[in-house]
């Protein structure tokens, strides 16, 4: 794990769920699959780049925890504020201080494992605002964690 300043406000356009972490297991590989089945990155116009983001925001206790409903948005990056297309939403990530966790390359599967490495932490010092996973079409995979 690294500690780095996002030095930039991301837009995501994607897919989102509203999950809980109690049906997460459950229901995220169907999230993972339907974004995929759909064709949903295809539909994204004016993307940055190839690249990947699972964001998860939009918490019931903002600031506080990531217990209750949140939302998981499967998409990519968009500049500015141009139109996101039917069926889909927008979701802003505030510049910030984050620590950074490298998931084993080309290994999507090892994702779980390492947020719950993540969650063994505590809590303490965690933003719960938008934490992010971003995917490289190279393989590289890493879990963006907001702290104050």
């Amino acid at each position: 794990m690294k500690t780095v300043t996002q030095s930039k406000t991301l837009r995501i356009v994607g897919l989102e769920l509203r999950t809980t972490n109690e049906t997460a297991f459950k229901d995220i590989p169907a999230h993972w699959q339907r974004f995929y089945q759909d064709g949903i990155l295809e539909k994204i116009p004016n993307k940055v780049s190839a690249d990947v983001y699972a964001v998860y925001t939009n918490f019931e206790n903002p600031g506080k925890n990531n217990l209750g409903t949140y939302s998981l948005i499967l998409g990519a990056e968009v500049p500015g504020q141009g139109p996101v297309p039917p069926g889909l939403v927008a979701a802003v990530v505030p510049q910030s201080k984050r620590q950074v966790f490298e998931v084993a390359k080309g290994h999507p599967e090892k994702v779980g494992e390492k947020w719950q490495e993540i969650w063994a932490l505590g809590s303490e010092g965690k933003a719960y605002l938008a934490d992010f996973e971003h995917y490289t079409p190279s393989g590289e995979i890493a879990i963006h964690v907001g702290v104050v």
